[in-house]
């Protein structure tokens, strides 16, 4: 039951994210939380509170990737729940061609309701190749 909730709520903000909203992902967030992803593409780091975590959601949403979540795992205490959520993302250029597409794996600790820390796995090859796109394509979307 809990999962299910899990996947209503992750499938709900992530809906969210991909029309550019990132507000319902950021009230998610303790104030505390901590993000990785792990790699050396420009995505790349780890980024500690809710203001840094939600500037690279922003660049996301931005960007345009489309997120989506296949399956989600909650597990635990109120106190103290794993998540576990395992999806697909994607980038179409303005002509509809499928520039970048990945498969991903967030693996996380929240407690009461908040996200407190979680890191990002994806290939991170392909990321470094949707940094390519971006620094032909859309340079202005690429950090300084």
């Amino acid at each position: 039951m809990v999962s299910w909730l899990g996947k209503r709520l992750i499938g709900y903000t992530m809906s969210r994210t991909r029309q550019g909203d990132i507000g319902p992902t950021v009230r998610l967030y303790a104030p505390d939380v901590t993000f990785t992803f792990p790699g050396d593409s420009s995505w790349a780091g780890t980024m500690r509170g809710k203001r840094e975590v939600a500037d690279w959601l922003r660049r996301l949403a931005l960007v345009g990737l489309q997120v989506h979540p296949d399956e989600v795992v909650l597990k635990g205490f109120p106190w103290r729940m794993t998540v576990c959520i395992r999806g697909h993302d994607y980038l179409k250029s303005p002509e509809g061609e499928t520039v970048y597409e990945n498969r991903y794996v967030i693996w996380g600790r929240m407690a009461w309701g908040r996200l407190k820390e979680y890191e990002l796995y994806e290939d991170t090859i392909k990321s470094r190749g949707l940094d390519a796109y971006l620094a032909a394509r859309e340079p202005s979307l690429m950090p300084a």
